[in-house]
């Protein structure tokens, strides 16, 4: 075969340094369309950005020729200096060090994009470190807490 073909869909998820709320809904979406943007200049594809004021959630195909670790490097850093310059406040934004990255299974596909759309609303009954936590339980990744919320 000489074609090099992929369809890898992956679940990327990280917060604010220190949990710090500063992803406020005045400008949540546009945060969200930016974030796809960098993906596309990846060559990548985004399929759901969501979250809330401290996370977010993208899931996103990832092209064959690049990285998970420079997908999430790009998206990180170039959201960062967007963030900064939407306003004098948040001059300070900063995302955690960590991130965490999940498969996707395509049988959980449509699900997992209904729960990336509903993050508003599913943050009310269940905390960011909860789910985080669930999450990574779910999928046998050990996790140390002193760790985890830098």
């Amino acid at each position: 075969m000489p074609q090099s073909l992929s369809r890898i869909l992956l679940h990327c998820v990280f917060g604010t340094k220190g949990r710090v709320p500063w992803i406020r809904e005045e400008f949540r979406y546009q945060l969200h369309a930016y974030l796809g943007g960098i993906i596309r200049n990846q060559d990548c594809w985004p399929i759901e950005i969501g979250g809330a004021e401290d996370h977010v959630h993208v899931l996103l195909g990832l092209a064959r020729t690049i990285s998970v670790a420079e997908i999430v490097s790009a998206l990180k850093a170039n959201s960062s200096k967007w963030m900064k310059s939407q306003h004098q406040d948040l001059r300070d934004f900063q995302w955690q060090a960590g991130y965490a990255v999940f498969s996707v299974d395509p049988v959980e596909f449509n699900t997992l994009c209904q729960y990336i759309r509903n993050q508003k609303e599913h943050h009310w009954a269940k905390s960011f470190q909860d789910e985080y936590r669930q999450f990574l339980h779910q999928c046998g990744i050990t996790f140390q807490e002193k760790y985890g919320w830098d």
